[in-house]
This record gives C-alpha cells, sequence and structure tokens, in this order.
C-alpha cells in the first residue's frame, strides 16, 4: 500500500504526530510510506501568513484569538465556514490538491484540519479514491476538524469520541487510540543515569518545565518561586528566552533550545510544567509525569485542560505562586502524587501510533 501522512507546521504537535505515525509505519510494516507538510504545497506567501499569523494571534492578542475559536465551532455557522474553507484552502492549496491526485495514495493519515479538508473534497470530487483517516491531536474536537469524506478518525479519549458523536459522527467511524507519540516514550529509561548525563543530583526532586515550540510563558517568573528543587527548561524556538536563562543559570538548572531527547528529559523529571497542547500531555501520559499547566492558549488548549481535568490529571495554575504550592505538596505529600500517576496511567495510550495504524485497512 501507498501511504502518506500529512500535516501542517502551524503548530508543533500535527507535524510530531505525523512523524509519530510515519515511523511507527515504517518500522512495523511493509508499506510505501510517505509524510509531507501540506504547507510545503502552498505558496510561500500563504504558508507564511498561516504560521506567522497563527503565533501572533496566540502570543499578542490571544482574546481576538479566542473569539475566533468560538465563533468557528457554532454548529449553524459551519455550511457557511465549509464554503468559505473550500474556496479559500482551493485557492492557496493547489499544488497540494495536484500532489495528492497525482500520487494516488491507498490511504491518506491526516493530522490536521486543512489536509483533511482538501483531501476530503478531492474524494467527493472523485478525483481521488484514498480511504481517508483524521487524527485529532488535541482531547476536545472543534467542528473544523469534520469532514464529510473522512473514513474514520482517530480521537484522544472517550470525551473526545463523545463529542464528535454529538457533531452527528457516526460512532462507528470513531476509534479511541489516544493522540499517537513516538515509541520512544514508551520504552524503559533510567532517570538516575540521564540526571548524572545532565549534570543533575541524582535523587533530587526535578521540575521539567516546557514552553511549547514557541517559548511562550512567564518562565523566569516560574523559576524564582522553585525552592528546593531543580530544573530542565526547554525554550523551544525562542533564543532571546534561551539566552536570557543561560546568563548566568544556577547549577540545579539546565537550559535548552528545542530538543529531540524529550523522552529522556521526561524521564529525568518528576513532575512537568508546560502549556497543554495535545502532543506534548499524551508524551507526558505516555512517560506518566504528572502535569501542572500555564498560559493555555484560549480555543484547543483551555479545551485540552478542562478535558484533562475530568479525568482528574493535571493541575491549571494561574499563578506562579500556585505553581511552586502544587509542587512543594507534591514533593512533600507521596500519596497525592501517587494518586495523580494512577489516573495518568489510566488515560494513557502509549501505544496509540499502532492503533491508528490498524485504521488504515477497512
Amino acid at each position: 500500500m501507498k501511504i502518506l501522512c500529512i500535516h501542517a507546521t502551524a503548530g508543533a504537535g500535527h507535524q510530531k504526530a505525523a512523524e509519530a505515525l510515519c515511523d511507527a509505519l515504517r518500522k512495523h510494516t511493509s508499506h510505501d510510506v510517505q509524510i509531507v507538510d501540506a504547507l510545503d504545497y502552498a505558496s510561500p506567501a500563504f504558508k507564511k501568513s498561516y504560521k506567522d499569523g497563527y503565533l501572533f494571534l496566540i502570543s499578542k492578542i490571544p482574546k481576538i484569538w479566542a473569539v475566533f475559536f468560538v465563533l468557528t465551532d457554532m454548529a449553524w455557522l459551519q455550511p457557511l465556514l465549509r464554503f468559505i474553507r473550500k474556496i479559500y484552502n482551493h485557492a492557496n492549496a493547489r499544488k497540494l490538491e495536484k500532489f495528492l491526485i497525482t500520487e494516488k495514495f491507498d490511504a491518506i493519515i491526516s493530522c490536521h484540519f486543512m489536509s483533511t479538508e482538501v483531501a476530503s473534497r478531492l474524494k467527493r470530487e472523485g478525483k481521488i479514491l484514498s480511504r481517508l483517516i483524521t487524527v485529532v491531536t488535541d482531547f476536545d474536537v472543534h467542528h473544523l476538524w469534520l469532514a464529510v469524506r473522512t473514513d474514520h478518525y482517530a480521537v484522544a479519549s472517550d470525551f473526545t469520541k463523545a463529542r464528535l458523536e454529538s457533531f452527528g459522527i457516526p460512532s462507528e467511524k470513531i476509534t479511541v487510540t489516544g493522540i499517537p507519540v513516538h515509541e520512544k516514550f514508551t520504552g524503559p529509561l533510567n532517570p538516575g543515569a540521564i540526571r548524572r548525563k545532565l549534570g543533575l543530583g541524582e535523587h533530587v526532586f526535578t521540575v521539567l518545565i516546557a514552553t511549547g515550540s514557541f517559548g511562550i510563558g512567564p518562565i523566569k517568573e516560574i523559576l524564582a518561586k522553585l525552592k528546593d528543587v531543580q530544573s530542565i527548561v526547554i525554550c523551544g524556538h525562542n533564543e532571546s528566552l534561551y539566552e536570557e536563562l543561560r546568563q548566568p543559570a544556577a547549577a540545579n538548572v539546565k537550559v535548552f533550545k528545542l530538543v529531540d531527547n524529550m523522552e529522556e528529559m521526561m524521564a529525568a523529571s518528576d513532575a512537568m510544567v508546560t502549556k497543554p497542547g495535545g502532543l506534548s500531555t499524551s508524551e507526558a501520559l505516555a512517560r506518566n509525569l504528572p502535569m501542572i499547566f500555564f498560559s493555555a492558549i484560549p480555543g484547543q488548549e483551555q479545551g485540552n485542560v478542562r478535558v484533562l481535568g475530568q479525568y482528574g490529571i493535571g493541575v491549571l495554575s494561574h499563578s506562579t505562586d500556585h505553581i511552586a504550592q502544587t509542587l512543594k505538596f507534591w514533593r512533600e505529600n507521596l500519596s497525592a502524587y501517587q494518586d495523580q500517576c494512577q489516573k495518568m496511567r489510566q488515560l494513557a495510550r502509549p501505544h496509540a501510533a499502532m492503533d491508528v495504524v490498524k485504521l488504515i485497512s477497512p
């Protein structure tokens, strides 16, 4: 079979999910597998505005983004929005359409709503015959993920499935797989050895502070509040934050840019202070790493916090004092910490990638 894993790099989570699926397919099947960024098949101006516009909205005017997110999720507006998306995507992604038509994939696994809309429309017009699997990369789900010709949806949780069913999607077209994470997050790792490699104390409570790929959040303020712990800070693409934190950095604080060994960073940590992206929280679930959330983006990240909260997972903090108090509580109350770990084990789906792969054949 010829299979395409497709994403869009407006956010890192979509890409990481597609990469996890691609790696699983290549390792465990004999299929011919490709992975592409849908935005690479759009005009340069569209690609830049799509990525930069999203970053500007969530970082500079998040309240406007929140209004946009809510409006576009209203059921009564969907016919109009589907028409607008059809025209908008067709005008800006003709190269992507040509690619999908020419390559004649047997299956398309889409990890972004834009590529789902394009592939679904081509199926409806009879231009491609590919089986279309949509992988929803958050715990909540927005109407934008819906597409008439999607053959199957892979979702994060029972809550996510129920929400799709409330949109009118038949239950038999939805499978709770979890959000795909790379299998390196599921294997055994030695926390003590990793801490020694990083120059950290082997038996000291360790906090991982992950800012997301954009490096957003009050990281300096959080670090200033943490006492009697050691910290690992991942700054993502935020070069200025990285330079500011590492000179001078305390001996019990290790600062990194974007890393490709997040599984080791998580294994070396006892708790994670993070933005609540769908992929980062799924990786933490796979590694059984309790989470405190900060600076949740209105819309999808706030939805993740809300859904995870229904399962008793994670703590949403609105102040650096609360973050420090929660970490202190977990450090000093083993039963409460273990209860959080147990709840995470119940929701974790570390083998989600392989469960999505099983959906390829109808």
